[in-house]
């Protein structure tokens, strides 16, 4: 029985695989050189976002234990993602509107999140948000309160 495959049908799978591994490098370069682990710029902040303010922010957990942390947020869209800090993400609205808005995201091997954010004030939001980071389960409600500039 002879072979369907010929020499042909394998330098052309080649070609497409070193076409793909070319793909995946020139992306990886140019998130390299936008300064990969930083929130793209390109995407504009949900709706939601645009009355807040950037500076930094105390965020207290809600419940038990209850812990409190500062964020410098330079970009407002850090709220959305906040057990993934600055980590390059890709992020999909679920819903956006003047004072809520849902995301999903995915930040390949550093995990994953979905993310509530209702908008009290232009300095005051709820954050309830779950998801996988750096391999383990998390999930928390908090307050986040704008506080004043970075220091």
């Amino acid at each position: 029985m002879k072979s369907v495959t010929g020499s042909g049908d394998i330098m052309m799978r080649a070609g497409w695989y070193a076409l793909g591994a070319l793909a995946m490098a020139m992306a990886a370069a140019t998130a390299s050189a936008a300064g990969a682990g930083a929130i793209p710029a390109a995407v504009p902040a949900p709706q939601a976002l645009q009355g807040l303010e950037t500076g930094e922010w105390e965020l207290r957990d809600r419940g038990e234990g209850a812990q409190t942390r500062k964020l410098c947020v330079s970009d407002l869209r850090q709220l959305l993602q906040v057990q993934h800090g600055r980590t390059l993400c890709r992020s999909f609205t679920i819903s956006d509107s003047d004072h809520a808005v849902t995301v999903t995201y995915d930040c390949a091997a550093a995990g994953n999140g979905r993310t509530d954010l209702r908008v009290e004030t232009t300095r005051l939001v709820q954050i309830r948000s779950q998801g996988v980071a750096d391999g383990a389960p998390f999930a928390f409600a908090a307050e986040g309160r704008r506080i004043g500039a970075c220091s």
